[in-house]
């Protein structure tokens, strides 16, 4: 990552708060985690830490995506909400805005992902190497030359959502890395974590938090 980091100076906006559970809504250009540098030390993860020095990671979001996360406020909730995204039992909704018209109204892609190495993070589609990732789509409407959609990933890979829309041609508008001409000018990547689902840690009820779409 660039010299240029300049994450947003907006105060924690808590979504849901118990004794094992903090639920909050990161801002896009935030870090999940610290980066290599000390210009790359303000993250999501410190600042929860500065306000709730117990939380544990469970999960992280990509810097320029918007929307919830959730931390653990215990070591045992950190491992039992570890394993439910590990067996993909969480439910995971984002609301995204893509370039051009997607057809038809819902789809599925299937296809498998590895890191590109000599490019990293970027990511790229491996039918020989890649581990599976599979993506729902359903389009919510279509916005003068782009689509807005949810988008439900069954799989959890990194950059899943933004290789996913790339490859059917309908990459995310304002995506830094799989976007480029004008989809690539937006004021942000228009990509938001919407809703989570997920069993309380402690009883397992279940439980879903949201954070809408600010875009």
């Amino acid at each position: 990552m660039s010299e240029d980091y300049a994450p947003p100076d907006t105060p924690l906006e808590v979504i849901h708060l118990d004794h094992a559970l903090l639920v909050v809504n990161k801002p896009h250009g935030l870090l999940s985690v610290p980066g290599k540098g000390a210009h790359l030390a303000d993250c999501l993860l410190s600042r929860v830490q500065a306000a709730f020095p117990d939380a544990l990671l469970v999960h992280r979001l990509d810097r320029d995506t918007s929307g919830v996360v959730i931390f653990a406020l215990t070591p045992q909730a950190q491992r039992h909400l570890g394993l439910q995204f590990e067996k993909r039992q969480t439910k995971k909704t984002y609301v995204a805005r893509l370039w051009g018209l997607l057809e038809p109204k819902t789809g599925t892609v299937d296809l498998p992902l590895i890191v590109d190495w000599p490019n990293r993070p970027l990511q790229m589609v491996d039918h020989a190497n890649g581990k599976q990732a599979i993506t729902d789509w359903r389009v919510l409407r279509h916005e003068g030359g782009t689509t807005r959609v949810r988008l439900f990933p069954r799989t959890g890979r990194s950059h899943q959502l933004r290789v996913h829309m790339r490859e059917i041609g309908h990459p995310i508008l304002g995506d830094p890395f799989y976007a480029d001409g004008p989809a690539r000018e937006a004021p942000r990547m228009m990509l938001h974590a919407e809703e989570l689902r997920l069993r309380h840690p402690e009883g397992g009820q279940g439980m879903a938090f949201r954070a809408d779409c600010p875009f």
